[in-house]
């Protein structure tokens, strides 16, 4: 079976013609999506952080850091940058907590309040 003309074989050959670099693939299907470059994923692993934190540590800076995850998860496709800066006070303040907590620990356990 030749290629030769439109009249011997009517469906296009495959490939590209001889000399030419053929297409680039991507395996089968569409090539994968872009990925998201918003602050989601880091804003629902603050928010569930700061809550377990919250009802765990009855840790205080816990609230104000998960109310500002969860604005900063609604903000997150339409103000990247200010969800941005959101995220990194809502982490600050699970820090801080966290930090005090400790804190509070060592100072009762060395005072010896926690001996009972």
């Amino acid at each position: 079976m030749s290629q030769e003309g439109p009249s011997d074989y009517p469906y296009q050959p495959y490939g590209a013609p001889y000399g030419q670099q053929p297409p680039p693939q991507y395996g089968y299907g569409y090539p994968p999506p872009p990925r998201d470059e918003g602050p989601t994923a880091n804003a629902i692993v603050a928010l569930v952080l700061n809550l377990f934190a919250l009802v765990s540590c009855c840790n205080i800076l816990g609230l104000p850091g998960a109310i500002l995850a969860g604005l900063a998860l609604g903000r997150a496709k339409t103000e990247p940058q200010t969800a941005r800066r959101m995220l990194v006070w809502s982490w600050v303040l699970f820090g801080l907590g966290f930090a005090l907590a400790i804190g509070l620990f060592l100072f009762l356990g060395l005072t010896g309040r926690l001996d009972d």
